[in-house]
C-alpha cells in the first residue's frame, strides 16, 4: 500500500500580530499575566472563551470549525473550561479591535480567544488568531498560518501555542497516533496499522489487511514506525516510512521477534528475540545492521523502552519469578530491578521528560495503567480495569493513551498523570496497542 501525504502548512507562524492593545478600564486591581500551574496537585482548569472565527470573505462553516478544534483540544487536556457562547456579551464583529474587556470579566473568563479565517486569491486559507488576558487587558499571543486545505492541523497548531503560552509547556494537539485497527469476528480479527490525529480524526489505514501486525512504534523523526509483522511463518520486524508507504525488513532473525522500538536518536532499533524458551534483548543499528545482543539471564525479557537520553533501557522480565520491570545501561550489562509492589508488571515506557515510567500491572484480577520513577519509587494507579494495558506518552509527557477491552473489542482512552480527566479516543472500529508520535515538523 502506497502512502503520500503532501506538506499541508505553507507557512507556519509567519509573523506576531503586531499592534498595541488597548486596555479596556479594570474593574479590580491589575494582577499578574494569567497561566495555569500544572505542577500543583489539583489543577483548576481555566475559564477561557473561544468565540467562532470571523469569516472574512470565506466559509463561515469552516471558521466554526476551527475555532470548534481549538475549542475541543483545550477541554480535552483538562485544564481548561470553555464557556459556554451563550454567557457572552461581546459579538466579536472585528478582529483587528480590541475586545471589550469589561464585558469579559463579567463571565468569568480569564483568558479570550478571537480570530478569522481568509480566503487568499491564491486559494489558500489564512488563519489568524490572538490570544487575549482579560484581566491585566493585553495581549500575549497571535500569529497567523497558511494552508491549502488541512485546516485541522491549523487549529491544532494553534491549541498547542495556546497551550504552551498559558501552561508554560509543549502542547501535545499537533501529533498523530498510530494503532492496530481491528475489525471482524472476534475470532477471525483482522487486525490492520491506522494512523490518525490525537483527537481521533483523519483516521486512515496504512497496511492492507493481509498480515497481522501488532505493536508499532514511531521514530524520533515521526516518518517511520517500526512493528512486528505476522505473514510468512516467524513474525518480522519493519520498518515503514508513512510518507511514501516504502517498508523494509530490519533483519531476518531465527525465532520469534517482539516489541521493536527506536532509539531517541532515531539510529537503533531495540527488541526481544525468542530462541528457545528463552526471550533476551537486541539492538540493531539500521545504518550497519549490526546487532548486539544486551541480555542472557535465561529468562523472558521484552518490552524494553529507552530512556530520553539514550544511556538506559526499562523493560520487563521474569528472571526473578514473575513479570518484573528492570532498567540497564543501553549497552547491555547488569539490570536492576525497579517494581516491588503486589501482582505483575509488564510494558514499561519511559517518559519524553525522563521524570516517570508508565506501565501495565496485573494484580487481583484487574489490569492498571501506573507510572513510577525511574527508581521505582512513588509508584501511581491512573486508572485501573478488566484489561487495560499498552501505555504510550504524548510528546510532552502530561497525558498517556492505552487501551481497554471490556469484552466486546478494545477501545483507545486517554487520561493525564494524575489519573483525572480520562476519555475515550474515538476510533471508527476497534483500536488496540496506540503509539504516540513526537510533534510533527
Amino acid at each position: 500500500m502506497t502512502l503520500s501525504i503532501r506538506p499541508l502548512i505553507r507557512a507556519a507562524a509567519l509573523a506576531a500580530l503586531a499592534f498595541a492593545a488597548v486596555a479596556a478600564p479594570l474593574a479590580e486591581p491589575a494582577r499578574a499575566e494569567v497561566s495555569i500551574d500544572i505542577n500543583q496537585g489539583n489543577v483548576q482548569p481555566l475559564p477561557i472563551a473561544i468565540p467562532d472565527f470571523l469569516a472574512n470573505g470565506g466559509d463561515p462553516q469552516l471558521a466554526r470549525d476551527i475555532a470548534g478544534v481549538i475549542e475541543a483540544d483545550l477541554k480535552r487536556s483538562g485544564l481548561f473550561a470553555p464557556i459556554d457562547k451563550r454567557a457572552f456579551i461581546e459579538k466579536i464583529s472585528n478582529f483587528d479591535a480590541p475586545p471589550r474587556f469589561g464585558d469579559w470579566r463579567i463571565i468569568n473568563a480569564q483568558a479570550l480567544v478571537t480570530g478569522q479565517v481568509v480566503r487568499q486569491s491564491d486559494g489558500r486559507i489564512r488563519t489568524e488568531f490572538r490570544l487575549w488576558d482579560v484581566f491585566v487587558g493585553n495581549q500575549l499571543d497571535g500569529q497567523q498560518f497558511f494552508t491549502d486545505k488541512n485546516w485541522r492541523r491549523v487549529a491544532h497548531l494553534i491549541a498547542d501555542m495556546i497551550y504552551e503560552r498559558l501552561t508554560g509547556e509543549k502542547g501535545y494537539f499537533d501529533t498523530r497516533v498510530v494503532y492496530v485497527a481491528e475489525s471482524g469476528p472476534k475470532d477471525k480479527r483482522i487486525k490492520r496499522l491506522a494512523i490518525m490525529d490525537q483527537d481521533g480524526f483523519n483516521s486512515r489505514y496504512i497496511t492492507a489487511g493481509d498480515e497481522l501486525v501488532l505493536t508499532p512504534r514511531f521514530s524520533p523523526t515521526s516518518q517511520e514506525i517500526t512493528y512486528m509483522s505476522f505473514g510468512r511463518g516467524d513474525p518480522r520486524v519493519y520498518l515503514l516510512n508513512i510518507e511514501t508507504g516504502q517498508r523494509e525488513q530490519v533483519g531476518n532473525f531465527p525465532g520469534m521477534t517482539f516489541s521493536p522500538r527506536f532509539s531517541p536518536d532515531g539510529q537503533k532499533v531495540i527488541m526481544s528475540l525468542q530462541q528457545g524458551g528463552d526471550s533476551n534483548l537486541y539492538s540493531m543499528d539500521l545504518r550497519s545492521r549490526a546487532t548486539t545482543r544486551l541480555t542472557d539471564s535465561g529468562a523472558i525479557d521484552t518490552s524494553p523502552s529507552y530512556s530520553p537520553d539514550g544511556t538506559q533501557i526499562a523493560f520487563e522480565s521474569d528472571r526473578g519469578g514473575n513479570q518484573q520491570i528492570y532498567k540497564m545501561s543501553a549497552g547491555g550489562g547488569g539490570a536492576q530491578r525497579i517494581s516491588f509492589g503486589e501482582g505483575r508488571y509488564s510494558t514499561p515506557v519511559w517518559s519524553p521528560r525522563g521524570d516517570l515510567i508508565a506501565f501495565t500491572k496485573q494484580h487481583a484480577g484487574k489490569f492498571a495503567i501506573g507510572v513510577m520513577r525511574p527508581d521505582g519509587s512513588g509508584e501511581r494507579i491512573l486508572t485501573e480495569g478488566f484489561h487495560n494495558e499498552g501505555p504510550t506518552w504524548a510528546p510532552n509527557g502530561r497525558v498517556l493513551m492505552f487501551f481497554r477491552d471490556q469484552g466486546a473489542g478494545p477501545k483507545i482512552y486517554s487520561i493525564d498523570i494524575t489519573g483525572r480527566n480520562e476519555q475515550l479516543v474515538q476510533t471508527p472500529g476497534f483500536g488496540s496497542d496506540p503509539a504516540w508520535s513526537p510533534l510533527l515538523n
